[in-house]
């Protein structure tokens, strides 16, 4: 199953981006690719432009309304401008066109367009977009320094519980302990568990440094997510559990992994050499 996808091309579509992203106000472009399809022109010898895709990895948070009140949800989306016709990067000293405080966008003469900043340094023309997006609970506690997160959205299924990925580790030859968290004060509504995963026979020498699991429901369709935090990174025992526990996801689950500031597939994220794993380090 592919991960979901929302193309945008027309006026409503573009409504709906904006609702739904709220304009990524307050985000940040954590990454930016340009890509230039070329062929050879055989009357002159040479290669010419064909195409142009931008390709913008964008983090935003954005308040959700529940039964009890407002929870934030923490989003990293890629958005895949296609068909581009103009556009413009571009950063005078002193200013940062990273720093979104709100996208302007608006659907003209078929034609989409997009400023991400309000001086025009950032902005793109073009026919149409694709955005996927991970999803995970915002975080109310800041992360501890040296901590690596990946985060696992899947599109379809049943949350299993913690027992499932103990059983799946005993059979991989990497039995643990697991130790939950007791919830300390108001919690997001789509929290499910939580706790650590500490191999079996390191609980007194690592301690607290194992895997942090954070489980929770669908956050804005169908499925569940998880999100795995490795305490301490120079740990080769906690970083070999690390390696094994986000292979087992990818391979019995469908969805998008998000991992460093990229959203990579499955099949993406086990490809080997040159995957998204290696963003981890």
């Amino acid at each position: 199953m592919a991960a979901m996808k929302h193309e945008i091309k027309t006026g409503e579509d573009l409504a709906w981006l904006m609702g739904h992203t709220g304009g990524f106000r307050g985000g940040q472009v954590l990454e930016l690719h340009v890509q230039k399809r070329r062929v050879l022109d055989e009357e002159t010898g040479r290669d010419v432009v064909v195409d142009t895709v931008i390709d913008a990895a964008i983090r935003y948070d954005r308040p959700l309304a529940e039964y009890d009140g407002l929870f934030s949800v923490s989003r990293v989306a890629r958005l895949t401008m296609l068909g581009v016709t103009d556009f413009s990067i571009f950063e005078q000293e002193g200013t940062d066109f990273s720093e979104i405080a709100e996208v302007h966008a608006e659907a003209a003469d078929g034609r989409l367009r997009f400023w991400f900043d309000p001086y025009g340094e950032l902005y793109v023309i073009c026919e149409g977009v694709e955005l996927e997006e991970v999803s995970r609970p915002g975080i109310v506690h800041p992360l501890r320094k040296g901590t690596t997160d990946w985060t696992f959205q899947a599109d379809a299924g049943t949350l299993p519980a913690i027992g499932w990925f103990l059983d799946r580790l005993d059979e991989a030859g990497l039995p643990c302990i697991w130790r939950e968290a007791k919830p300390n004060g108001r919690q997001h509504p789509a929290r499910r568990w939580e706790g650590q995963l500490l191999p079996a026979g390191f609980e007194q020498t690592l301690r607290n440094n194992g895997i942090h699991v954070l489980a929770y429901g669908a956050l804005d369709r169908e499925g569940f997510g998880l999100t795995l935090r490795l305490l301490s990174p120079s740990e080769s025992v906690t970083e070999k559990l690390f390696a094994v526990l986000t292979d087992l996801i990818a391979r019995n689950f469908t969805g998008l992994c998000l991992a460093g500031n990229q959203l990579l597939g499955p099949d993406e994220w086990l490809g080997g050499p040159g995957s998204g794993r290696r963003l981890l380090a």
